[in-house]
């Protein structure tokens, strides 16, 4: 059982999603909006690591659609290894390859319309994102189990 946050890392925003703490659902938490210092913004995403009692950090990795690692997936992974450094607790990534279109996808058949999809894509992302590793841990669990 374990309790995660998950993060949808944007240029502009970061969505934040926390599972419960049997680590079997996500739901969308917060976007903290980026500041001139990833230091910052970095100390924002520890503190509600802290808040949140979360155990491991999963960061959406976005990889192209062959699956190569472009120059965004790249910044990520470089990232990622600033964000160990800070938050106390273990970071890994997840393929997160259309996650803000079934995001957006789901808002919009939810009726959410423009400017409040706007405000809340980024954490919906980093929902769909926390449930995917979940829903795959789980799965390696029980074949694991199985064995």
């Amino acid at each position: 059982m374990t309790r995660a946050l998950g993060l949808d890392l944007g240029s502009k925003r970061i969505g934040v999603a926390v599972s419960d703490r049997g680590g079997i659902i996500a739901s969308p938490l917060t976007v903290v909006a980026r500041s001139r210092s990833r230091r910052h913004d970095h100390d924002r995403l520890a503190a509600l690591v802290d808040e949140e009692e979360a155990e491991v950090v999963v960061v959406g990795l976005p990889r192209s659609m062959s699956g190569d690692l472009g120059p965004a997936a790249r910044g990520v992974l470089k990232e990622v290894q600033a964000l160990a450094t800070v938050v106390g607790v273990p970071v890994e990534t997840y393929d997160e390859r259309l996650t803000t279109v079934a995001a957006e996808s789901a808002l919009r058949e939810g009726g959410v319309r423009g400017a409040a999809r706007r405000q809340v894509v980024d954490k919906v992302a980093a929902a769909v994102i926390l449930q995917g590793w979940l829903d795959a841990r789980r799965l390696h669990e029980v074949a694991r189990d199985d064995r």
